[in-house]
């Protein structure tokens, strides 16, 4: 087996199998610059390489991934933010860090597999939502916090229509910043399957293997048939869109009041602490009315 550190992701090829592993577990496998770039470049050496056939991602330590990565007070921003900051466009680098690697992912032209334990939050769903195939352990959730935790309509990339091909389900999972267990995942079409945690490895390992009995062309061809389905729908473009409509709503004024109502209140400045503050906000104010809340 060839194995790779690199500096945030452990890229591992077993025959006809890569494995990307998600490996800042002592930052909740929150997405550093680095670990974009890391899971790109893997994403490019896969694709490039004749032998291998599928592609597994998961994530060490307790949890998936906590999403993008939340830097302390008075912490640099993402480097690729404050590069195109000064040469005056807006969202670039968050459409280099966070738009086309997304895409890539999702145009990906052999088989993936995610398998995800724990907490998958934010940005962290897009690496885990937009696999193939997607593994859950029962004790794993997932949550999209911006919209009531950080005044964003969602990601730079909003996967969340295609994920469940629900328009009821993806305007309450965003509407309320929803945390979603395992279980009602699968049952909204998340994800595929929902396995005991001492199972998960097994289960996409046992699938990618599989999946590789197959000539990698068929593959290939399954793969371009059923994402072109997708995108006559129009998802490639609905991904790129979002990021301008991200950055568009998360400058308005009304959301520049909201943030600093929660930064005086002391709701803290991560997304998912605020979410939960206002989710009990609105549940006082629910009972008022309804007591039997």
């Amino acid at each position: 087996m060839e194995r790779h550190e690199l500096e945030a992701v452990i890229y591992e090829k077993d025959g006809p199998i890569a494995r990307i592993i998600l490996n800042r577990p002592e930052k909740a496998n929150a997405q550093s610059s680095a670990m974009v770039w890391d899971v790109e470049n893997s994403l490019n050496d896969a694709e490039n390489d004749y032998n291998i056939k599928v592609v597994i991602m998961k994530a060490n330590g307790r949890g998936f991934s906590a999403g993008h990565d939340v830097p302390s007070s008075g912490a640099p921003a993402y480097p690729e933010f404050a590069e195109a900051a000064e040469h005056g466009h807006p969202w670039a680098g968050q459409a280099k860090l966070f738009t086309w690697p997304v895409l890539h992912l999702w145009e990906f032209r052999k088989p993936t597999i995610s398998a995800v334990q724990g907490y998958c939050i934010g940005g962290g769903t897009y690496f885990a939502l937009l696999n193939d195939i997607v593994i859950a352990s029962e004790d794993s959730y997932f949550q999209m916090p911006l919209p009531q935790g950080l005044g964003f309509p969602g990601g730079e990339t909003l996967i969340e229509p295609w994920v469940t091909m629900n328009f009821h389900q993806t305007y309450e999972y965003l509407y309320l910043s929803q945390t979603i267990d395992a279980h009602e995942a699968k049952r909204i079409g998340m994800v595929n399957r929902v396995v005991p945690a001492e199972e998960l490895e097994q289960t996409a390992e046992l699938i990618a293997w599989q999946i590789a009995q197959a000539p990698l062309s068929v593959l290939m061809g399954i793969k371009a048939g059923v994402k072109r389905a997708w995108e006559t729908m129009g998802m490639r473009v609905n991904l790129q869109n979002s990021l301008q409509m991200m950055e568009i709503t998360g400058h308005a004024g009304d959301v520049a009041d909201w943030r600093k109502e929660n930064f005086e209140k002391g709701y803290g400045p991560a997304p998912r602490k605020v979410a939960q503050q206002r989710a009990e906000i609105a549940l006082e104010e629910a009972r008022k009315r309804y007591p039997n809340l």
